[in-house]
């Protein structure tokens, strides 16, 4: 499947709940929000169903998200279900890693290929300030685990603020010696954090560098995803940089979402897409579902304007109704 620009779509990432067990500023207001009834979500036949339509398309690669996927049950029996799929290569799971250790066999049972866990320091006050919760241990421990796990890809995700500096080189430090991939997100001006200053890219390269050394580029090692990858001397694991605002990767983007209520997304930054729920619930065919699903992709945004003026088709929702 190509949308109207010639983008080959084959990235599908799945929220599965809005609901979580943290409240982190960015992405949730102090006081949370009012979760969708559970009627109201996509079941996992559903899930299942549209990944299989979605996979006709062409779409290889599956992300599971929320709000926390883990707070979700039988998200083994979603991963072993979705893999089952022809056509379906990968399936990954994005948490905050707190439910990660004791959920993890099982996740591996049904044929998970990668985690990516989401934490932006080591220190725990802070790791309380940022996520209102504790659970840094446990966070850690689900991060052990999953590096412990043989053929399981491990990425920690970290989105740089001036409130986590001290902790930047402390978590890249954490691939020094292990096989892991530590990424910077660059904040985005989406929900909570349209609110907040970010970091950009060569603020913190610089200040990785002065601390680590020079960052050479890691050769052919692009993933899947709009990811940079570089690797201090010395070091097992490695650096990213995913850089939407300074570093724009919207001419090659892969990827649309459909959130945890049904609804298509086909760029962060908007509201454009369509709702595929409503015609689940009206009986709808498989011919039909994919005459929408088609309509939805062809007509993906050409690229976001993070950091112009707002527009009346702006996301207006918090993440973790989005899906990461």
């Amino acid at each position: 499947m190509t949308d109207g620009q010639g983008r080959s779509i084959d990235y599908l990432r799945i929220s599965i709940t809005d609901r979580c067990n943290l409240r982190c500023v960015y992405c949730m207001p102090a006081e949370g929000v009012e979760w969708v009834p559970h009627a109201s979500i996509l079941s996992y036949e559903e899930i299942v169903r549209l990944t299989r339509l979605f996979a006709s398309l062409g779409v290889r690669r599956i992300r599971l998200t929320g709000g926390e996927p883990l707070v979700r049950r039988g998200l083994d029996d979603l991963i072993r279900e979705l893999k089952a799929i022809p056509g379906i290569e990968t399936v990954m799971v994005t948490t905050n890693g707190t439910l990660l250790r004791e959920q993890l066999p099982g996740l591996m049972s049904a044929g998970l290929d990668g985690v990516n866990i989401s934490l932006d320091t080591l220190d725990p006050v802070q790791f309380a300030a940022i996520a209102r919760r504790s659970g840094l241990s446990s966070a850690l421990a689900g991060l052990n685990a999953a590096l412990d796990t043989p053929g399981l890809t491990v990425k920690l995700n970290c989105v740089p603020t001036l409130e986590n500096a001290s902790q930047w080189v402390p978590l890249a430090e954490l691939a020094r010696n292990r096989p892991l991939a530590v990424r910077f997100i660059e904040l985005m001006p989406i929900g909570l954090g349209g609110g907040m200053p970010g970091i950009s890219e060569a603020d913190l390269r610089a200040w990785l560098e002065e601390a680590l050394g020079p960052l050479a580029p890691c050769e052919g090692d692009k993933g899947g995803g709009p990811c940079r990858y570089f690797r201090p001397a010395g070091f097992r694991g490695k650096i990213g940089f995913i850089s939407a605002m300074t570093h724009q990767f919207c001419s090659t983007c892969n990827r649309v979402r459909l959130t945890a209520t049904g609804f298509l997304k086909t760029c962060l930054q908007y509201d454009a897409g369509v709702e595929l729920r409503p015609l689940l619930s009206s009986g709808a065919d498989d011919a039909e579902l994919l005459r929408v699903m088609e309509g939805a992709i062809l007509n993906k945004p050409l690229r976001h304007h993070f950091g112009a003026s707002s527009q009346s088709r702006d996301e207006r929702r918090t993440m973790n109704q989005i899906g990461g």
